[in-house]
């Protein structure tokens, strides 16, 4: 499991996320920030230092939260 970055994210991109990461697995994007599912640790520091409560742990997310699960792991180019 890993940590995900959703809507509220977008547009708002403050960025304290990346600087807490002690993995560097958080990269902005175009329109947000993204978390390597590949890379991340679990440890919840990125989710602490929100502004905006954008950070969840996968198993947290609703059904329509999944997109943004798949835009991280297309972001890294993750496969399945």
């Amino acid at each position: 499991m890993s940590f995900v970055i959703l809507s509220p994210c977008i547009g708002e991109k403050a960025g304290e996320c990346v600087d807490v990461c002690p993995v560097d697995c958080i990269e902005e994007g175009e329109d947000q920030y993204y978390i390597n599912p590949d890379i991340c640790i679990d440890c919840g520091a990125c989710q602490g230092v929100c502004p905006v409560d954008a950070i969840v742990e996968e198993y947290e997310m609703k059904p329509e939260d999944e997109k943004f699960l798949k835009k991280a792991e297309e972001f890294f180019g993750v496969e399945d």
